[in-house]
């Protein structure tokens, strides 16, 4: 129902995962962002635009993850659940600052 809204208005659908919150990505074409689908109220939700408002509230964290996704944007990765393992351990670091202050 909403993929063809979101396919007319430009955007691919290039993830499905059903078993995680039945998210979906989306990659812009006249945009380069990656536009992330999840069911109403899934809990997900909360924690992404949490990490969201830290980061845009946090300079530090701000570029540290900057940084770190820069880095790997180095790589070739056969799979994009590769790199997206591979910034966990940054994402942990920074939502235990960010639950913190709750």
């Amino acid at each position: 129902m909403y993929v063809p809204a979101l396919e007319a208005a430009g955007f691919t659908l290039r993830i499905r995962e059903p078993e995680w919150f039945e998210h979906r990505m989306f990659k812009g074409s006249d945009i380069n962002i990656n536009l992330h689908v999840f069911s109403a109220g899934a809990s997900e939700i909360e924690r992404m635009l949490r990490f969201r408002d830290w980061l845009r509230a946090n300079k530090i964290d701000s570029d540290k993850y900057a940084r770190v996704k820069r880095d790997l944007a180095q790589h070739v990765w056969r799979h994009v659940e590769n790199y997206a393992n591979a910034k966990t351990s940054i994402i942990q670091e920074i939502m235990e600052r960010a639950n913190a202050t709750e």
